[in-house]
């Protein structure tokens, strides 16, 4: 698969299929929920928007990384949330009205935050030199485009043929899925050379990215002291990253365009599978434990 083809076409099909996805299953309700679940939206937010990138930078700095490795590693932790998120958030019985919440509001959110946060990361990794910037109000045109269109078309087929939102959102998920998984392979196989170098490089970075910021995003919920199902979304939306928007502002022609930085994304989006497929059986078997005790 052509580096230009991978990036031109089936990644812009893949952020627009799975946001499409997320839109399906959205209504206005879910971004005016801020207001029957304050404590728990704003521990959430805070938790996404400001310790992930705070997480990101400590780890990329203590990390033996390349400044495209550690800059792909800031990159994907300015990218929070996503489809994959409510999934996992369900399997767990957490509370999934506040994971969709959640998401809704970062992805409006992250199309400022993400320029910010990428810019100050290059010059940081890369030197104050470094001519590799994200113009701001362009960056942020780009991504409202990639993201919020399609969001709000998958919406307004929510709302006017609910039927059918309905029945083409699984497949559109199922869809979103296999678009990323072509995605990775292509990224890997582009970067055959070096993947193996890039797996021991970044493997044991984002692992720790994602494991650590579930712990992180589970204390702080605890410690504001949220019910469970609250805490479980909370750890899952800090926890799982959107891997799909990562990837396309590392790599897309007319972001970034370095297809070196989108790997840390690639490697996450396999791992975190694995590790929200672990937290989601725990999470259900408490879950359980707790209707049954109180049964």
């Amino acid at each position: 698969m052509e580096s230009s083809f991978l990036t031109a076409v089936f990644l812009p099909l893949a952020l627009f299929t799975v946001m499409l996805g997320m839109g399906l299953g959205l209504r206005v309700d879910d971004f005016t929920r801020v207001l029957v679940y304050p404590k728990a939206v704003i521990v959430g937010l805070l938790a996404q928007l400001v310790m992930l990138p705070i997480l990101g930078f400590g780890l990329a700095s203590v990390f033996p990384l390349s400044p495209e490795l550690a800059v792909g590693v800031m990159i994907l932790a300015a990218c929070p949330g996503g489809p994959t998120s409510n999934l996992v958030t369900y399997l767990a019985r957490g509370n999934v009205a506040l994971s969709i919440t959640l998401t809704a509001i970062s992805s409006l959110v992250t199309v400022v935050t993400i320029p910010l946060v990428v810019n100050v990361a290059t010059g940081i990794f890369m030197g104050e030199a470094a001519t590799l910037r994200l113009p701001f109000i362009a960056t942020v045109v780009q991504i409202a485009v990639i993201t919020i269109i399609p969001v709000a078309i998958g919406m307004a087929l929510h709302r006017y043929l609910p039927r059918f939102a309905a029945q083409v959102e699984r497949g559109v998920k199922w869809l979103s899925l296999a678009l990323l998984g072509l995605i990775i392979a292509g990224l890997l196989v582009q970067q055959r050379a070096s993947v193996v170098g890039f797996f021991a490089q970044v493997g044991l970075v984002t692992l720790t990215l994602n494991l650590v910021a579930m712990a992180l995003g589970y204390g702080i919920a605890l410690a504001a002291r949220l019910d469970r199902p609250s805490a479980t979304a909370i750890t899952v939306e800090v926890g799982i990253q959107n891997g799909t928007l990562a990837i396309a502002i590392a790599s897309a022609p007319t972001l970034l365009n370095q297809p070196e930085m989108a790997i840390p994304a690639a490697i996450y989006s396999l791992l975190m599978f694995a590790t929200g497929g672990a937290f989601a059986a725990w999470a259900s078997r408490q879950g359980h434990r707790e209707k049954t005790l109180v049964g």
